[in-house]
């Protein structure tokens, strides 16, 4: 059995987007018909408690890389050094480095090789010299729009990694714990929907009185709401809640929300982690979905969806952390109404034209 480093190094959604290729890394069977492989996954501090969820990993190994992280750690010897000893420790013999399109695999790689690595593989736009011994070359190799799930499966693939007989190549965790007191309660009360109002980056969230004005739509319409978020986000779940939705915020772990995203009917979020992490426990998703990134990347994948958001805004592409347009027409455009329609369309089985169109392109 060998031991493969498998690198994604951003933030929580990312490394659950690099599950299905990691389970081909520890799973999959090679050509040679060689046993599976122990995985040790590296991924920054943003990523560890996703990484720590996914099927097929056997170690993680969470490193805040200066390229990556924001705020950027100083790129010292002593956290260079640090990961070279690791992995040279660690007796991994390859590694598989997980990218998106606006990333380069070399920096890593060029750590990696150091510290002794004998094959890696990895996607680069630019001549990677004896740094990599399998290169991808994005436009050429495969599409760069296509969604990143299938991006690091192709990675993985051109590695000599397939995902075995009978894995449908979509997200999953590790099952969320079936003894939290709070999860069997919110089973107990009945259905639910959940919204996630927060984000990591403001151009990706909606306002948060249209949140609160849908919760209050979803209430009238007879729907039991359920408000998710953060330690940091109380103050926002409270205002989105109002007096009468279960306010959760500041009250599950990732596992716990997992559990929560997992028996709801439908979640409603952003283009963000958790959106990711109800597609891992196959709940529908309506994503408010800002276009600062590609949805034909990154929208919830292998989940019935509804996209909304004005996917053709002049934000679209930039990357933006903070909306670059007066007024964020791109998302504040859309109206509670326009999610309770969407959640409905969730509910009963029927998908828009509109949505397929702006994920899958003709």
């Amino acid at each position: 059995m060998s031991r493969v480093l498998v690198a994604r190094l951003d933030s929580m959604g990312d490394v659950l987007l690099s599950g299905p290729a990691v389970r081909a890394v520890a799973n999959g069977k090679r050509p040679d018909g060689s046993a599976p492989n122990e995985v040790v996954l590296l991924c920054g501090p943003e990523g560890t408690g996703a990484a720590e969820m996914l099927p097929g990993v056997t170690q993680v190994h969470t490193w805040p890389c200066p390229w990556i992280v924001n705020p950027a750690p100083p790129a010292t010897e002593e956290l260079t050094q640090g990961l070279v000893e690791f992995v040279r420790s660690s007796r991994i013999e390859e590694a598989v480095i997980l990218t998106s399109f606006h990333q380069s695999p070399l920096p890593l790689a060029l750590l990696l090789r150091l510290a002794g690595v004998g094959k890696i593989t990895g996607a680069s736009t630019d001549y990677a010299g004896s740094l990599l011994d399998v290169r991808l070359k994005p436009g050429e190799d495969f599409p760069e729009d296509q969604p990143e799930v299938v991006r690091a499966l192709g990675i993985a693939s051109a590695a000599g990694y397939e995902l075995p007989q009978g894995d449908d190549g979509k997200l999953h965790i590790q099952p969320p714990p079936d003894d939290d007191e709070l999860v069997d309660q919110l089973a107990d009360e009945g259905p639910y929907i959940v919204v996630h109002p927060g984000a990591a980056a403001p151009a990706r969230a909606w306002p948060a009185l249209h949140h609160a004005a849908t919760v209050e739509l979803l209430e009238a319409y007879g729907h039991r709401v359920v408000v998710t978020g953060g330690p940091g986000e109380t103050s926002l779940t409270a205002t989105v809640a109002g007096p009468s939705a279960q306010n959760l915020g500041g009250r599950t772990n990732l596992r716990t929300l997992a559990a929560v995203l997992e028996g709801a009917a439908v979640v409603v979020t952003g283009n963000t982690g958790p959106a990711h992490l109800a597609a891992a426990v196959g709940t529908p998703v309506v994503c408010l979905f800002a276009p600062v990134v590609p949805a034909i990347r990154w929208a919830p994948y292998g989940v019935p969806m509804e996209l909304l958001g004005d996917q053709e805004a002049p934000c679209r592409n930039t990357r933006a952390r903070h909306c670059p347009v007066p007024g964020h027409p791109c998302l504040s455009s859309v109206t509670p109404e326009q999610v309770l329609e969407a959640v409905e369309r969730l509910l009963g089985g029927v998908s828009s034209l509109a949505t397929r169109r702006k994920v899958w392109k003709p």
